[in-house]
């Protein structure tokens, strides 16, 4: 085992390592889970943690009274059933945020809401990413990959997440909403600033940081979207222009609705698809057979990105609150009861996956949930998709010995599984 390895799992049982380890090695780690009090070293791998949850607490009370779900079949049941699971957040969020900045955000945006808001949201959005202009897309994006690999090879050592996977998506979705490049260089920081701040247990910090960002943004948007309405772009591939101008019918969103799902759009697509392509490359080292068979048969990257979806969910939680009482797991629970969705854990459960902590390129079939399932299947699947097929196989082959020359840091956080650093030799 490396020394990274058994610093990992520093504050689980001695034999927690092994899936084997006793009911009572396990039930220690689950009477300890706490999303809102969670060790540091969760954070570098929480998948024991999950495994304990799964297999004697697959529906967890927290302390605080939310309930945590870690099993496929119970997150597939809870996805596809919109009326009694709902997204919309408010009840949830007023408590942690306020009325603030973040809280408008998040009960604004399309990810966080019910129809008719989600519906008329996402038409939107997905007139935009239709096939075609989707496969539109790849030349642009294999020309953008190539540069930054340039660059990569003049450099010799990089970051992988700020030199190369987070450069990615922020251009493709500035492409999307048509930002001028000169201006796209806060869109990370605000992305960041606000995903964080749906973290379980927030700092003032965080909050204060996500609230500004929010605000930072807004006021950027009502600038950018007073020249759009002056100058319409082509509405078969500007997002901005399709949300500017409503639906067919004359039904359009608020201002609120309208700044609020474009923050959506760059915080979906930039944070998940930065993690796809990061965790993605780290698994390849950490697993040396795996990526000499990729490097073997590159035709293998289509299974590859849906297991390096799976196995690092970039995404690692979502919520829902009952809207009727229902029952889970075997549990009874009334209206408005708060859960908390352990996307990572279901994609690692062996009732689902065959061997699930074992990275397999080839994996079929791969019903893996990082996407969401029902209604609220992630509406930039397919793009995230593309991002990550092209920028991991472009890496891969013009870098096939690519290695750590320093150490990765994972992000401190839960809800999102990422690198915040990850320094790689390519020469």
């Amino acid at each position: 085992m490396t020394a990274t390895a058994t610093k990992r799992r520093a504050w689980l049982p001695d034999r927690a390592a092994d899936p084997q380890w006793s009911d009572a090695e396990a039930r220690a780690v689950v009477e300890a889970f706490d999303p809102r009090a969670l060790p540091d070293s969760f954070y570098d791998d929480p998948y024991p943690t999950y495994r304990a949850l799964q297999r004697l607490d697959p529906l967890h009370r927290c302390p605080d009274g939310m309930w945590f779900a870690t099993r496929h079949a119970d997150l597939q049941a809870i996805y596809r059933d919109t009326r009694r699971f709902s997204s919309d957040k408010k009840k949830e969020f007023f408590p942690k945020y306020g009325d603030t900045p973040l809280f408008e955000h998040h009960t604004t945006s399309l990810v966080f809401n019910d129809p008719p808001l989600h519906t008329r949201v996402r038409k939107l959005i997905v007139g935009a990413l239709t096939p075609r202009a989707i496969a539109q897309m790849e030349p642009g994006l294999v020309r953008l990959v190539d540069r930054l690999l340039d660059r990569a090879e003049d450099m010799g050592d990089i970051d992988v997440v700020e030199d190369f996977a987070s450069a990615i998506p922020v251009e493709i979705i500035g492409n999307l909403l048509a930002v001028p490049h000169e201006e796209r260089g806060p869109l990370r920081d605000w992305s960041l600033a606000i995903l964080g701040a749906l973290e379980p247990k927030l700092t003032a910090e965080q909050e204060d940081r996500g609230n500004r960002a929010v605000v930072e943004f807004v006021d950027y948007l009502e600038v950018l979207c007073a020249e759009r309405r002056r100058n319409p772009g082509d509405p078969a591939t500007d997002v901005l222009t399709r949300l500017i101008a409503g639906e067919e019918d004359g039904a359009s969103l608020t201002e609120a609705e309208l700044y609020q799902n474009c923050i959506f759009i760059l915080n979906a697509g930039h944070e998940t698809t930065t993690n796809l392509i990061a965790n993605g490359l780290h698994a390849l080292m950490e697993w040396p057979d795996e990526r000499a068979r990729l490097i073997a048969a590159p035709e293998l990257i289509e299974t590859a990105i849906e297991e390096f979806l799976r196995f690092e969910s970039s995404n690692q939680l979502g919520n829902r609150i009952t809207t009727c009482p229902v029952e889970i797991a075997g549990i009874a629970l009334p209206p408005d009861s708060l859960i908390t969705l352990g996307i990572g854990a279901a994609n690692r459960d062996p009732a689902q996956f065959r061997d699930p902590d074992r990275l397999d390129l080839s994996r079929t079939p791969n019903r893996h949930l990082a996407f969401g399932s029902g209604p609220h299947t992630c509406v930039g699947l397919s793009l995230a998709r593309l991002e990550g097929r092209i920028a991991i196989a472009r890496f891969l082959a013009r870098f096939p010995d690519y290695a750590l020359c320093g150490t990765a840091k994972r992000a401190r956080r839960a809800r999102f599984r990422g690198f915040t650093e990850m320094p790689v030799r390519v020469r």
